[in-house]
């Protein structure tokens, strides 16, 4: 018996230590700061993505359908995009230059798409050579299936994990009962491919011929921040919980992230989900946000441009119009801080070559934060 007790309380520490952090310590606004911020670019209403080209130039999508390329803050739009499916929170997600982009001049794009004829649409990625100011040679990689007329949690964050692979993410597409726990169906996952869009041989589920075999992991619900971390080069994402229950998760090869049989999130409607937080066979996340803040675009900040920043974690609040910065030791946050508070909706963060941090900011554009 008494070995049994020993047993037990070694599972209750065990599990106590894998729970997750919730939104701790509360959030401070600095009383003063020492940086301001500049308009990059104005015009873009819903600047969904972006990546540097080089320190003066950079692309940029707008949600309604069209890509940029600004060079020293003049804006020209890009032409020959594949159609796009506008619709709800669907359009021109996210963009990537190729790892090799110097030498290749591919990119690419997440977008909604119909393609298959049936009404509605779904997340697509594509690839594609930039000459000059058009898109040639244009290559569908991906096309999550089927196509719906929701308009909500097409995700999609591109990121690349250095080692020739390529990572994006498909929200639950509004159909959580189904998508996001079943691996044989798309939407709540994260995918990995080769960067010539091919399925990579150790993908957890490749030896299955009833999963999609370009998922990486489940059970997310609509991921729409990506980042690597500057140390592990690890994959970490945010995505959008329901009326509480954001969340921060690091992926990992097959893991479930549990949505929605596990959430710390209640329905808009203030009814419950679920009763359950946890599950042995499901992944608690690093850091989940009660109440939400909307989380959408991430960074780590590795230069050493902003005095104390360096390796702070930065995410954009769309419902509270903030950029926050998360201090993270020891695998544990333990200072959350509001960065140019009501900004506007931060959809979208990014280190940029010079090291600055760029956001994303919807109606004003692209601004760069600098120290003073």
């Amino acid at each position: 018996m008494k070995q049994i007790k020993i047993y037990f309380l070694a599972f209750v520490l065990l599990s106590s230590l894998s729970c997750a952090q919730e939104n701790t310590p509360a959030i401070e606004t600095p009383e003063t700061v020492d940086y301001t911020h500049t308009t990059i670019v104005e015009g873009i209403d819903i600047p969904w993505g972006m990546d540097f080209i080089n320190e003066n130039e950079l692309l940029v999508t707008e949600l309604s359908g069209k890509l940029y390329r600004v060079t020293k803050g003049v804006k020209t739009v890009i032409t020959g995009l594949p159609e796009i499916y506008l619709r709800g929170q669907g359009g021109l997600l996210d963009v990537a230059l190729h790892p090799d982009f110097k030498n290749n001049n591919l990119i690419y794009l997440t977008l909604s798409a119909t393609l298959d004829g049936d009404p509605g649409g779904n997340t697509a990625l594509y690839k594609a050579k930039l000459v000059g100011n058009t898109l040639k040679n244009l290559n569908l990689l991906y096309k999550a299936t089927p196509n719906t007329k929701k308009g909500q949690h097409f995700g999609s964050r591109i990121a690349f994990d250095g080692k020739g692979h390529l990572y994006f993410s498909v929200g639950d597409r509004g159909n959580r009962d189904e998508n996001p726990q079943d691996i044989s169906r798309d939407g709540g996952k994260i995918y990995r491919l080769n960067l010539d869009g091919s399925i990579p041989e150790d993908n957890p589920f490749v030896s299955s011929s009833k999963a999609k075999q370009a998922i990486f992991s489940y059970g997310h619900r609509n991921p729409q921040g990506m980042t690597v971390h500057p140390t592990t080069s690890a994959i970490w994402v945010n995505e959008h919980g329901p009326q509480g229950g954001d969340e921060i998760n690091k992926v990992e090869s097959g893991k479930n992230f549990g949505w929605p049989i596990i959430t710390y999130g209640i329905n808009y409607s203030g009814t419950t989900i679920t009763d359950k937080t946890s599950d042995p066979t499901m992944e608690q996340p690093f850091y989940y946000w009660v109440p939400s803040i909307a989380p959408s675009g991430m960074a780590f900040s590795t230069s050493d441009v902003y005095k104390g920043w360096k390796n702070n974690l930065f995410v954009g609040s769309l419902k509270f119009e903030y950029l926050e910065r998360l201090v993270i030791k020891g695998n544990k946050v333990v200072k959350r801080e509001k960065i140019l508070d009501k900004i506007g909706r931060v959809r979208n963060v990014k280190q940029g070559p010079d090291g600055y941090l760029y956001l994303g900011v919807e109606g004003k554009g692209i601004i760069k934060i600098m120290p003073l």
